[in-house]
């Protein structure tokens, strides 16, 4: 699930399809990536196939599953709209899927699944003037939820890489002043002495 869900709960129920119940254990969280970890104290649980690495494309029809309002158990469709969203301010590390499959308050922390209900994302967070859904939803990748919560079922740290620079997306205006034909790439604006980039000789 999210972490924003999980944060500062006292206790934290999970409701089955099958009408069970029962009271759930934070295992671990990451808040830079916005997950949790919950350990769920039943047998014979049903568990989400994770979908192929690398088969989310632009178009795949998916599903959003989850408790919007608390109305309870909903599915919504739609389609991905883009892969790879960053720069939104919504957690530290962002790759987002996008996607206009309805996501309202409620719905994080749930599946979002390929139509052959392998879970490919983590529905997250929506943007809304409203606080309805507009049709820009966006979910973690499993293949960044993969990671995490390996890390912390482990009990170990989370490592991240860090290639010791900062870069910008290169822009329209960026392209044209080096002589580019077209805006594609990261310009690289800043180099941390004694990084792994200045001592690769970047």
């Amino acid at each position: 699930t999210n972490n924003h869900v999980t944060v500062g709960a006292d206790q934290i129920v999970v409701a089955l399809r099958d009408g069970r119940e029962t009271l759930a254990r934070v295992i671990g969280s990451d808040p830079e990536t916005d997950l949790a970890l919950l350990k769920v104290p039943l047998p014979k649980l049903a568990h989400a196939r994770f979908a192929p690495p690398g088969h989310v494309q632009v178009g795949d029809v998916v599903l959003a599953i989850g408790n919007p309002f608390g109305v309870g158990q909903t599915v919504t469709q739609g389609i991905i709209s883009a892969t790879g969203r960053s720069g939104l301010a919504l957690s530290t590390f962002e790759s987002f899927l996008q996607t206009d499959a309805a996501i309202n308050p409620g719905n994080s922390g749930g599946a979002l699944v390929n139509i052959d209900g392998e879970l490919i994302g983590i529905n997250t967070a929506l943007f809304s003037k409203t606080g309805g859904s507009q049709g820009i939803g966006f979910a973690i990748p499993t293949n960044m939820v993969r990671m995490v919560l390996t890390s912390l079922a482990s009990g170990g740290r989370i490592i991240r890489p860090w290639i010791g620079a900062e870069g910008q997306g290169v822009t329209s205006d960026i392209a044209v002043s080096i002589n580019m034909q077209r805006p594609v790439g990261v310009l690289i604006n800043r180099i941390y002495p004694n990084g792994p980039s200045d001592r690769a000789g970047i």
